[in-house]
């Protein structure tokens, strides 16, 4: 996590513990000052060797909050903070990850009930507490059963946009040593799921204790859970990273081996044994005139790293492949499996079979269709985000703001006569950079499936994403005939996030993907992967349902600040996992190509 990232985040805290003691208007205000800073292109603990004034420039943060983040960078805490943690000791995060209840709820129920984590809160709504509770009543003690699970499972894993950053930084700090023949992570997070449970890192080197000895001294790392010979575990930025070490000529087994999943290692291995041969961490191996070997089904670790198999048990036979890969994959004769893949959905006999799908890349991509701006809830101007865009190497760049409509609220939306407005200022902006810009909406998709934005103005644009944003507890048949209707409509060209979900935050929507992507197909709709980790949806399972009806999918980020258009690489490996090749990416395409499926 950046300083930036750090220090918003303690903004945020500070906001949350503020509303719920029941302090007004000062929320907002942190948390506005959280989005800047860390949206803000310039480290925040350079500003604040420099003082407050400079820290104050950042937009939206006054001299107060200035003044905090000063504490905080020069003495890691704000006393003011600590004292409200201590006059609200609650698992903040923890409370407010159950749907529906926010911080002022949480303040609510300390006071009266003294509930200060999730355990305490499903106790006393098992118990019909809550409901007792002035201002709440019998359904929202129900909701608050209903959704604690969720709230639970979301505290035991991690989004891989939070998790992704911590792996790179831990792969640049070994990688690029001498003694490290070869680096890679392993486990779910190289498979790209949208959470993980905890980091697996596996190194090829000979030297087994200097690499330890580096990985625990790695500045990341908050503490040391354990250190041997060839492993060694620590704690950094919350998430538990594992390291395995391992001898060169293995590496390419053990890679294999510890990326997973359980049930595609075990197909691949059982297609080993049809073979007289052994797969394991430690390579494949002919086992032909080894007596009882090769006859017994497969048993893969999984997930993420396991605890290996005793060398003298498994290194048995001559050993054909694992050096590499690729190889072991080879020698199995198959084409090697993108890690995004490995999930035994048919991999196997497609990579047998010579039919594997030539995936998207992320260097594919040559524009995004949804972005915003200062204009609704972003924090940068059309021109500042278009030129973001350029220096990415883009072909061409989207505005599509908010319009107003449900789900909305503090007057984020655009009406009809704002996006006529914004129109001539899009005009404007095209003669300051020098990259082509489209004018978009992402229009509002409510409870039935219709847009809160009129025919007339939507026809006027270049392009129109829909997205729900509200009523997003619908049961499923609700869910797939709302977003039927949406895709179905003349204008909308894009189905935007289109179960609404917040990944550890809530569920969203849960329609029938099959007749969604169906709907989206027939009617010429793109179906979104909106690349921001927090959302990741359409997930891998929808990408797949789309490409199987003959959709076409649009990896979109969603960007509110010109960092976050690099998080179009998540949204890449979703559609991976959801077998997305190029041809079928909307905003792989040149201009010329966009504008044909636009038309």
């Amino acid at each position: 996590m950046s300083r930036n990232d750090e220090v918003a985040t303690r903004l945020e805290e500070f906001a949350d513990l503020l509303e719920a003691t029941g302090v007004e208007y000062k929320p907002t205000a942190y948390r506005r000052a959280a989005e800047n800073v860390r949206d803000h292109p310039a480290p925040v603990e350079g500003l604040a060797a420099e003082g407050e004034d400079a820290v104050a420039e950042i937009d939206r943060v006054g001299d107060a909050i200035a003044a905090k983040i000063v504490e905080y960078v020069e003495t890691g805490a704000i006393e003011e903070l600590t004292d409200l943690r201590e006059e609200l000791p609650v698992d903040m995060a923890g409370l407010t990850a159950v749907e529906g209840v926010g911080p002022k709820t949480v303040g609510t129920l300390y006071d009266v009930l003294e509930i200060s984590d999730l355990d305490e809160l499903e106790a006393a709504a098992e118990a019909g507490e809550i409901q007792e509770v002035s201002g709440f009543g019998a359904k929202t003690e129900q909701n608050i059963l209903d959704n604690v699970p969720f709230a639970r499972e979301s505290r035991e894993r991690t989004r891989l946009g939070d998790a992704r950053p911590v792996a790179d930084d831990a792969l640049a700090h070994l990688g690029d040593r001498d003694d490290v023949a070869a680096a890679e992570v392993c486990g779910s997070i190289r498979r790209w799921k949208p959470t993980i449970g905890d980091i697996d890192l596996l190194v090829a080197s000979q030297e087994r204790e200097r690499i330890v000895e580096a990985f625990t001294d790695w500045p990341a790392a908050d503490a040391t859970i354990e250190a041997g010979t060839g492993k060694a575990s620590v704690r950094a930025d919350g998430t538990r990273v594992d390291l395995r070490i391992v001898d060169p000529d293995e590496f390419g087994a053990a890679l294999q081996y510890f990326t997973g999943s359980r049930a595609h290692n075990v197909a691949v291995r059982n297609r080993a044994i049809d073979r007289d041969l052994k797969l394991n961490e430690y390579g494949l191996f002919d086992v032909s005139d080894v007596d009882g070997e090769g006859s017994e089904d497969a048993d893969a670790e999984g997930d993420d790293a396991g605890d290996a198999e005793e060398p003298d048990a498994t290194r048995v036979g001559e050993r054909v492949a694992g050096e590499t890969e690729d190889g072991v994959y080879e020698a199995l004769d198959m084409a090697p499996v993108p890690p995004e893949l490995r999930e035994d959905r048919g991999e196997v006999a497609a990579a047998a079979e010579g039919r594997l799908p030539l995936l998207v890349e992320p260097a594919d991509l040559r524009g995004d269709l949804h972005t915003h701006t200062d204009w609704s809830d972003g924090g940068f101007s059309i021109v500042e985000m278009a030129e973001a865009a350029a220096e990415r190497g883009h072909d061409y760049h989207v505005v599509s703001d908010h319009a107003t409509g449900p789900g909305m609220v503090g007057g984020v939306g655009l009406d009809e006569d704002d996006i006529e407005e914004q129109a001539a200022a899009i005009d404007a902006a095209r003669d300051a950079v020098d990259i082509p810009i489209l004018h978009g909406i992402e229009a509002n998709v409510d409870a039935d499936g219709e847009l809160s934005t009129d025919d007339e103005t939507l026809a006027a644009l270049d392009i129109v994403v829909a997205s729900p944003h509200a009523a997003l507890g619908q049961d499923a048949d609700a869910a797939t005939e709302r977003l039927a209707t949406a895709v179905e409509h003349p204008h909308v060209d894009i189905l935007g996030h289109p179960t609404g979900r917040l990944i550890n935050e809530r569920p969203g929507l849960d329609p029938d993907v099959e007749a969604v992507a169906q709907a989206a197909a027939a009617n010429g709709t793109a179906i979104e992967v909106n690349a921001n980790p927090a959302r990741l949806d359409a997930d891998g399972e929808f990408v797949r349902a789309a490409i199987g009806a003959g959709a076409t999918i649009a990896v979109n980020t969603d960007a509110h600040a010109p960092r976050e258009l690099d998080n179009a690489r998540y949204g890449v490996h979703t559609a991976r996992r959801g077998w997305a090749e190029t041809s079928q990416v909307l905003n792989a395409r040149s201009l010329d190509g966009l504008r044909s499926f636009l038309s």
